[in-house]
């Protein structure tokens, strides 16, 4: 693993320490070596992340629509950025540069990417870990919800168990470390099976 991603929020919440977190998990990315891919932003997690990436040294790749470059928002002090046409485009472009995702606490839009690459995994699009640093149990509700989803047979327990989930950074990063991926043809096959009988 070299490279991460990470989706986080654009805001930085309601208590000090959803800005604590991210900023001593920005360290350790790059206390690990390892390149952190984010959404380019300067303000929020985001701002407090990429910074605190910078000020240890790391490497930080920044990915923003132009539309939001626009707004005077992108971080202007990281090792690259990529300027993208659409929102689409950034999350194929942070999904294509990374070997790894974490999600820290966000919005709709953390959780909109934190899905997509879920979906990606599950349909073998790729095989890479993905991850919650949850702070402050900032995802026990979505927890809940991964959870709820096996019990009702829409998701898979292979597939909602390869979701690492730790309110430790650094046991988090371990897990991710250790990832293998999840093989399962049976799934497609299930699926289809269940459509020839409607």
């Amino acid at each position: 693993m070299r490279s991460i991603c990470v989706f986080c929020g654009s805001s930085t919440g309601s208590e000090e320490v959803y800005k604590t977190q991210t900023k001593k998990f920005g360290q350790l990315i790059s206390k690990n070596d390892l390149t952190m891919v984010y959404g380019g932003g300067k303000v929020g997690l985001m701002g407090i992340l990429a910074d605190a990436v910078i000020k240890s040294g790391g490497k930080s790749i920044g990915v923003i629509p132009q539309s939001i470059v626009d707004l005077e928002i992108a971080h202007d002090n990281l090792t690259e950025l990529f300027v993208v046409d659409s929102m689409s485009e950034r999350k194929i472009k942070m999904t294509e540069l990374s070997d790894a995702f974490v999600a820290l606490p966000g919005g709709f839009g953390t959780l909109d990417e934190l899905a997509e690459v879920l979906t990606y995994n599950q349909l073998r699009i790729i095989d890479k870990p993905v991850g919650l640093l949850n702070v402050k149990g900032y995802f026990d509700p979505l927890i809940q919800f991964f959870n709820h989803a096996v019990e009702e047979k829409f998701v898979r327990e292979e597939h909602r168990n390869n979701i690492f989930i730790s309110d430790n950074a650094t046991e988090l990063l371990e897990m991710l470390k250790e990832y293998q991926p999840v093989s399962i043809d049976k799934w497609i096959r299930d699926i289809k099976d269940e459509s020839a009988l409607n």
